[in-house]
């Protein structure tokens, strides 16, 4: 297990640090062929180590790292069934995306530099799901920070892209503080930052000291995960090449956050204050984000918006106290987005680079229908359309909402069912907007080709999509394998105590078909008014949730003008005004001074030698004086 678990994180280290040494000096299909085999050879280690893996937990040393006082850090992984599903999702679904990304990517520059950094992100997520020692876990918590940024900002020619990765990379340190912070009090408070530890020690903690940390860790995943209040990177980091964000919103970073929430969920869970925050984090956002991507027209924007949503729905079935059902939801969705947004890359490049779902139209379907297939099944997930994993694993995280006792949970559970419709109908809006009809804008250019394997690489990623439900089924109907295999991970509790009968589910297909009822009567081409009309109903009202309910405006105006308009300050009246001026007056002085001074020396050493007898003269007369 341990030469598995070696093979799982080294694999995609090697091939970056291939790429970053070697990448310049070797053939472009060498590179990519590097890229994309570190990943899959990963991939491969992981399904090897699950499917060998008796059970239980296993803490395993792979090198000592340093000792400080009590605090004596490994780089240790952590096995145990929720580490080694974690890590074969991820390395399978970064591995189709690695694929897609040679023919995404083809005629880039650059390409070494996206290959590279690609390798290395996926490399930072795996220390996250694997690592016993919360300061490992960090440095892959700072590697994914760092990846992101590179890859937001690829194509940094152009500045709004390198602002948008220099966005996220800032406001996601935001909530590193309080990572760094959780981890002081916990060597304050239990000597170690071994999470299995922790999982022993945590009853010696108090109900305060738990709620603290809890928070902390809370306010941290917001950061990664793009949740309340720290939201407002995830839509900006669009500006990044789609397969970055496939990953981003798939499979790394917007999943970071709820995974350090699972693993940590034993603390988490002693404190019921700390539970009903994330519940609410969860519940809230889910909603927001949902309002928010309900009058998007950027085709990305409003997967975008879907991401922030339904990682929300993976807060909300953890503040239930449900790890099974989170991780179930966090699953699926890893399937079916990374599908949506492949998809989108392909209906992007085929319209070169319209984005705008008002301007697309039926021909598309006609000259691509690959492409709307793929898109249509990971739609079908997105809106919870049985019988797609999307509505199994929306329907368990209602259901674990609706088990629990109390007004705040009852109220988040209509907010989460409300936010099912919305779902619905901002993605069937999209399906119909970009799929049928007449575009709003005539389109001139011929389809582009697109590489035959660029689409159908993604049909794995569909037949998940479709199919995943099934391993972990509603217990009313007899439950599933998830269930049974997460039974051994700390905090996961058995599926009788979140199960309300079929409910939820109930509640859940209600939802998708009336939010498809609801696209149908005002998107359906037959219904659909002139594409004049449509513009201006378009950014009519409903144009408010654009802008993601203000809070980005919000941000710029509390936040960033004041700092920008301080920094002008401190540059033009502190720099500019008194240490450069200083600096200059100075100058000027001595300048003037050596003018003065410059007229005596005229090269005459009779008037030399009379200045240096007169200066002599003085010191004479002064000594004496002293005397």
């Amino acid at each position: 297990m341990k030469t598995l678990a070696f093979l799982i994180l080294a694999a995609p280290l090697l091939g970056g640090l291939t790429l970053m040494v070697a990448g310049r000096n070797l053939p472009r299909r060498t590179c990519e062929a590097v890229a994309c085999l570190a990943i899959w050879a990963s991939f491969a280690a992981a399904l090897s180590a699950w499917l060998s893996f008796p059970g239980g937990r296993e803490v395993i040393t792979l090198a000592p790292w340093f000792s400080a006082g009590p605090v004596t850090a490994s780089l240790s992984v952590l096995v145990d069934p929720l580490a080694l599903i974690m890590a074969v999702m991820v390395t399978f679904v970064s591995g189709i995306i690695h694929v897609h990304s040679v023919w995404y990517m083809r005629g880039e520059e650059g390409y070494v530099r996206f290959f590279c950094y690609m390798n290395l992100f996926v490399f930072s997520m795996l220390t996250i799901v694997l690592a016993d020692n919360l300061l490992f876990l960090f440095l892959g918590w700072e590697g994914v920070g760092f990846c992101s940024f590179a890859l937001i900002g690829h194509w940094y020619r152009e500045s709004f892209r390198g602002l948008a990765g220099q966005k996220a990379f800032i406001l996601t340190r935001i909530g590193d503080v309080a990572f760094v912070a959780a981890m002081a009090l916990l060597v304050t408070n239990m000597g170690t930052l071994s999470i299995s530890v922790i999982d022993e020690r945590v009853i010696t903690l108090s109900a305060n000291g738990a709620l603290v940390l809890g928070l902390l860790f809370l306010f941290a995943a917001t950061g990664k995960s793009a949740q309340l209040p720290l939201l407002v990177w995830l839509p900006d980091a669009m500006a990044g090449p789609t397969p970055v964000s496939a990953l981003i919103h798939a499979a790394t970073m917007v999943t970071a956050g709820v995974y350090l929430l699972m693993r940590l969920f034993p603390l988490i869970a002693i404190s019921p204050d700390a539970m009903l925050a994330v519940a609410c984090v969860g519940g809230l956002t889910a909603f927001w984000g949902c309002l928010a991507a309900l009058s998007q027209r950027d085709i990305k924007r409003i997967l975008a918006w879907s991401t922030i949503s339904q990682v929300g729905y993976m807060l909300l079935a953890l503040g239930a106290g449900d790890v099974t059902g989170s991780m179930f939801h966090l699953l699926c969705h890893a399937f079916f987005k990374s599908l949506l947004f492949l998809a989108a890359g392909c209906v992007i490049q085929v319209l070169h680079e319209e984005q705008d779902v008002l301007h697309m139209g039926g021909f598309l379907r006609k000259a691509r229908p690959e492409i709307f297939w793929l898109l249509l099944i990971g739609a079908l997930d997105l809106a919870s359309i049985p019988p797609t994993a999307g509505f199994f694993s929306k329907g368990r995280v209602l259901e674990s909402v609706l088990a629990q006792p109390g007004q705040v949970y009852h109220a988040l559970f209509l907010l989460a069912a409300a936010g099912a419709v919305i779902t619905s109908f901002y993605t069937f809006r999209l399906v119909l907007l970009a799929f049928s009809g007449e575009p709003a804008k005539p389109f001139t250019h011929h389809p582009a080709v697109l590489p035959t394997g660029m689409a159908r690489v993604l049909w794995p990623l569909a037949a998940l999509a479709l199919v995943a439900g099934a391993i972990n089924l509603p217990p009313w109907v007899g439950g599933g394998w998830l269930e049974r295999a997460l039974a051994s991970v700390p905090g996961v509790v058995p599926a009788h105590h979140v199960a309300h009968g079929s409910t939820a589910e109930l509640v859940d297909l209600a939802a998708g078909l009336l939010g498809f009822g609801l696209a149908w009567l005002l998107y359906a081409p037959s219904r659909r008014p002139a594409p004049a009309a449509l513009i201006a109903r378009e950014d009519g009202p409903l144009s408010v949730f654009r802008g993601g309910l203000g809070l980005d405006a919000l941000y710029r105006a509390v936040f960033a003008r004041p700092y920008q308009a301080l920094a002008t300050v401190i540059w033009k009246g502190v720099d500019w005004g008194v240490v450069d001026g200083a600096a200059m007056g100075s100058g000027r002085v001595f300048a003037w001074a050596s003018e003065r001074v410059r007229p005596l020396s005229n090269g005459k050493l009779t008037l030399y030698l009379t200045m240096l007898v007169a200066g002599l003269a003085v010191l004479a007369a002064v000594l004496a004086g002293g005397k």
